[in-house]
């Protein structure tokens, strides 16, 4: 079996083809989330989980789970249980994580859209390294029930596609009823200048010349401030989450995961009540900031998708979980970049707006492939 399914399913008649992440329930399958401790006790689940209501009534195809980072707790989506799904640009990259079996889904043309989760960037960074399009959506607005908790301040379920148009049909399957926003090529986007390599600057920079936006340069320092602060949160409440699993089975969890739980059970109170100061203080300075400009813009990943040895070095490039903290939703878009690797432009907006953030995003997908 492809290491990007864990579980396949026969399909037939002419509804869209979508992927599911194995972290979300599907009625008579089991809900592994990439481990093979939870494989080996899951049973066919009862129901689906509320997320899928829409998709089933449309007549959607469930074409498979996706196959994720074990958990849904890391970013290079490297499984060593259930294998590592094939990055269709470079097999010797890493596809990303944790969404890694739903990027990889969609770029091979195996589903139209895939949903996943993003806690902490994880629908966004597969979607970078593997060429498509993610949508991490506003926190609370798609239901998780039936959905295997991670950090559940932060969790949230969306769509990937190989374009803004699946990723609308991706939201009209999650929200019947969906439909974006009227169009608008003047708006006002801040550009965080976060430090990056020189082909992602670049090509970030080109894509964004290409729209007809007015484009200012934002100080990335709350930015950065909001990045140290989420990754005590996040593994805090992953450890509580899974603390049973680790406290019973970590040495069969795989090594990076048992660290980052390991490192969540440490997490003292006294952080925590930070973080949630922190988390207070920076959705204040977010919402200030978009009362400025319409949009912020930055890279995904301040790094090209990197080799599979090298794969680490995604927890230091990713420019995604102040989206998290603060709950807002973001649109990760593949632009070009010098050679033959896309870069992905990172688009957020305000609370409860993805029908004006991927308006936006249509703008800025045919901005560039018109340049």
């Amino acid at each position: 079996m492809s290491a990007t399914f864990i579980t396949t399913c026969p399909v037939s008649g002419p509804g869209p083809r979508v992927a599911v992440k194995d972290l979300i329930d599907v009625a008579g399958l089991p809900t592994t989330a990439g481990s093979r401790v939870l494989a080996e006790a899951a049973v066919p689940a009862s129901d689906d989980a509320t997320c899928l209501a829409g998709l089933r009534a449309a007549g959607a195809q469930v074409v498979g789970k996706a196959n994720l980072h074990e958990l849904a707790l890391g970013v290079t989506g490297i499984n060593p249980w259930f294998g590592t799904p094939v990055n269709p640009l470079d097999a010797g990259r890493a596809p990303g994580g944790s969404s890694s079996g739903s990027a990889v889904a969609v770029a091979t043309g195996q589903a139209r859209v895939a949903y996943g989760t993003d806690t902490g960037g994880s629908i966004r960074i597969p979607a970078a390294c593997c060429g498509i399009s993610g949508l991490k959506t506003t926190w609370g607005r798609i239901p998780v029930a039936g959905v295997r908790a991670l950090a559940p301040s932060l969790d949230t379920v969306g769509p990937m596609a190989a374009d803004v148009a699946g990723l609308i049909e991706g939201m009209r399957l999650l929200e019947p009823g969906f439909a974006v926003a009227e169009a608008n090529g003047a708006l006002r986007v801040g550009r965080v200048r976060v430090p990056a390599a020189p082909e992602v600057d670049d090509a970030i920079t080109d894509a964004l010349r290409k729209t007809s936006w007015e484009v200012s340069d934002v100080d990335p320092g709350d930015w950065l401030t909001a990045t140290r602060w989420t990754g005590p949160l996040l593994v805090a409440e992953s450890y509580q989450a899974n603390r049973e699993l680790f406290d019973h089975d970590a040495a069969r969890l795989s090594p990076d995961v048992a660290r980052r739980l390991d490192a969540g059970r440490q997490v003292t109170p006294a952080t925590m009540a930070e973080a949630s100061q922190a988390r207070a203080a920076w959705r204040d300075a977010l919402t200030a900031l978009l009362a400025r400009f319409d949009l912020l813009a930055m890279p995904t990943l301040t790094i090209l998708p990197p080799v599979l040895d090298r794969a680490d070095e995604l927890l230091e490039s990713r420019c995604t979980m102040p989206v998290n903290l603060a709950g807002v939703p973001a649109l990760a878009l593949p632009v070009p970049a010098r050679g033959p690797l896309p870069a992905s432009l990172q688009l957020v907006s305000e609370w409860g707006s993805e029908e004006r953030l991927l308006a936006a995003g249509m703008i800025a997908e045919a901005a560039a492939a018109a340049g």
